[in-house]
């Protein structure tokens, strides 16, 4: 069996693809969860990834759960409550918590159908692009069930409270240009400059010490539950440790020296 994730690197820039387009890239087996998991800690790792591009292979960017496998009572679905309870907590919620912990920012390119936790897996990056067929929703209530990954604290910090309360009791699918005007996508592309926009994006990040784009990502991150004095001084520490690094140094250098500069990851 082929790993669920296509793994491709330009420069400091991985690409990640889910790769099961045969079921539109459903999420529902354990060892996939697994998988991105561990991905995610291997990019923290490699202090030489500066940016992530994460997209789907074939037509889909990620159907979500396999629904079959929820008719037939199979797969993750299987079992009694408890479970199902802690195959949830073992497996599908290993990502958002992977994803939420990666330091390395990631860009997703929204090329196809993004539903249930497929919606769910693109809030998880920090920056998505909408391919002009790319179509969004939380269709969880529309087969009986809630969004079990994570949604519910997701969808809100991306749209706001009202739009995600909408898109989440209604189930209701919206096309790109609803989700640009939503915020929930940041550009609406060409289906084929999608990929090509999404790279574009991670390259542009990429460009930067990788130091301070983790760390203005934590910053980011942790701001969403953090009142102002904290997350100031959180904010002093990490400035004073940016200080103090080779990249800073060098890239002071080159501005003044009015060149491109080399960064070390350092």
């Amino acid at each position: 069996m082929e790993p669920f994730l296509k793994i491709e690197r330009d420069g400091s820039v991985v690409i990640a693809s889910l790769n099961r387009p045969e079921t539109r890239n459903a999420i529902s087996e354990t060892a996939h969860s697994e998988e991105i998991a561990q991905f995610c800690a291997d990019m923290t790792r490699d202090r030489s990834v500066r940016a992530v591009v994460l997209t789907g292979e074939g037509s889909a960017f990620c159907a979500g759960g396999n629904v079959k496998d929820m008719a037939n009572k199979a797969g993750m679905f299987a079992g009694s409550p408890y479970e199902i309870r802690n195959r949830y907590r073992t497996g599908i919620q290993l990502i958002p918590a992977a994803l939420y912990d990666l330091e390395v920012p990631v860009v997703a390119a929204v090329n196809g159908p993004a539903i249930g936790a497929g919606l769910d897996l693109a809030c998880m990056a920090d920056i998505r692009i909408g391919s002009e067929k790319a179509i969004f929703g939380e269709t969880f209530v529309k087969l009986g069930i809630i969004p079990g990954d994570g949604g519910a604290w997701l969808l809100p910090r991306v749209i706001g409270m009202a739009r995600a309360t909408q898109m989440t009791l209604t189930g209701e699918i919206i096309d790109a240009a609803k989700a640009l005007e939503f915020g929930l996508i940041s550009e609406v592309t060409s289906h084929d400059q999608c990929l090509p926009r999404a790279v574009e994006m991670a390259q542009m990040i990429a460009a930067n010490p990788g130091h301070s784009t983790r760390m203005a990502k934590r910053l980011l991150r942790e701001g969403q539950d953090m009142k102002l004095a904290p997350l100031l001084e959180l904010s002093a520490a990490y400035q004073a440790l940016a200080h103090h690094t080779e990249d800073h140094a060098e890239a002071v250098d080159a501005f003044t020296d009015k060149r491109a500069p080399q960064f070390k990851d350092c």
